[in-house]
């Protein structure tokens, strides 16, 4: 059956907002395409004039602004509101990272004048991407989590590590540190006591991080949820899926990921916004733990995730369209999500093939074959950006192998001299 078109408010332009420098992100170019192909005029902030969103056939014109993820607040939304002056029109905002949807969430009333965003409350965005705030909340509306400890001090360590089960994991507990001065690189995986406490002093009197329990990938399943809710919390696109591979394995960017149905989750999700009162994009991600039979939340991210194109319905809706399409008064169409789509970052996912057979670990429910491929990059109708990505992404490996070829050079050299000066004394 062939399915109707999309009918976008083409008179309201959509623009892609992001705060910090990672240049190489495929969920922007996802949302570019998505609603450029709807017809809808497409902006986007970029970190410069080579990037793959900026080369994209949809995009309209791009915004060339770096910014740290360290600037006042105030700097950011006047730059915003700069801007949309040039758009000169009302845009449908899309936050790529969690300091862009906090600071429209929390500065909404400067914003509203030239944007639209859903009307979420100006506190939660902020809360929901804390690790110690989604804690708070799960406990609060009673939606599984791992065991976690959010530590004051070294001595509060000390005695957990005397107590503590590991391995363990350690995250830095706000969103935002990642952009200053993160205790720690991402999810870092910790075997033992002497580790811990090791890491621990290097983390200050005041450490910002949390300590959570290892779920042992042989014992779980990693599960993720894309969805747009209206502001009266209700879901008008909602899917599930299952994380196949990930980059770096077990703990990073999603590589590899089908569409699979799971509808005990989905109620579980849908039940807990509407407990909290979110509205919006949602990106979250479950570890089913078959020890104990429970879906664990691990991370809420309140705005559109990098793999957001892999989730489409048979009506073609996917969650940034289901935005723009609400925001702009229009129906968002119903329809069963596409299961068995795969999706697939090309960059990212032969190193975690890789790294994934060296392990032996498969993914349970992944299908055997799937009905579709997205590709993160490469689409026929749009292939600037997946060459642009290419060249970005090779030019640093390569430079990093002739540091590598030179540093080992000289070291080889210095042998020698050394090897030669010992033989003469002899």
């Amino acid at each position: 059956m062939r399915r109707a078109p999309v009918a976008a408010d083409r008179s309201v332009p959509g623009l892609i907002v992001k705060i910090g420098d990672y240049p190489l992100h495929h969920g922007g170019v996802g949302a570019i395409r998505s609603l450029g192909r709807l017809g809808v005029p497409m902006y986007a902030v970029t970190e410069d004039r080579w990037t793959p969103a900026a080369l994209s056939r949809y995009l309209t014109a791009g915004f060339v602004w770096p910014t740290t993820g360290t600037e006042p607040a105030e700097e950011l939304v006047a730059g915003l509101l700069g801007i949309g002056r040039r758009i000169g029109r009302p845009a449908v905002l899309v936050p790529t990272d969690e300091e862009a949807a906090v600071l429209v969430a929390e500065h909404a009333a400067e914003l509203a004048g030239s944007f639209l965003f859903p009307p979420v409350e100006q506190g939660l965005p902020r809360r929901l991407a804390s690790k110690q705030g989604l804690h708070e909340l799960c406990t609060e509306h009673g939606v599984p989590t791992p065991a976690t400890l959010f530590p004051v001090s070294f001595e509060e360590i000390e005695k957990y590590a005397s107590v503590a089960r590991f391995p363990v994991v350690a995250k830095n507990r706000e969103a935002f540190e990642r952009r200053r001065r993160p205790a720690v690189h991402g999810t870092t995986r910790i075997g033992g006591p002497r580790e811990l406490l090791d890491l621990a002093r290097e983390w200050g009197p005041e450490p910002g991080v949390i300590l959570q329990e290892y779920l042992p990938r042989e014992e779980a399943e990693d599960w993720i949820v894309h969805a747009y809710f209206d502001a009266e919390s209700a879901p008008l696109a909602l899917f599930t899926g299952v994380k196949v591979r990930s980059w770096p394995p077990h703990a990073g960017m999603t590589a590899n990921a089908y569409i699979v149905d799971n509808p005990e989750l989905a109620a579980m999700a849908e039940q807990f916004i509407k407990r909290i009162g979110f509205c919006g994009i949602i990106d979250l991600d479950w570890r089913f733990d078959r020890r104990d039979g429970q879906y664990k939340l691990l991370d809420f991210n309140p705005r559109m995730g990098a793999q957001f194109r892999m989730f489409e319905n048979e009506a073609g809706i996917d969650v940034v369209r289901a935005q723009h399409l609400d925001l702009t008064g229009r129906k968002v169409p119903e329809g069963e999500q596409l299961t068995g789509r795969r999706f697939v970052v090309e960059n990212i996912d032969l190193p975690a093939l890789a790294a994934y057979r060296r392990s032996g670990y498969t993914t349970p429910h992944a299908p055997a074959r799937a009905s579709g491929t997205e590709l993160a990059w490469a689409a026929r109708d749009d292939i600037k950006p997946f060459f642009t990505m290419l060249a970005r992404f090779v030019r640093p490996g390569v430079r990093h192998l002739r540091q590598l070829w030179r540093s080992r050079r000289r070291a080889a050299a210095a042998a020698a001299v050394e090897q030669s000066a010992e033989q003469s004394a002899r």
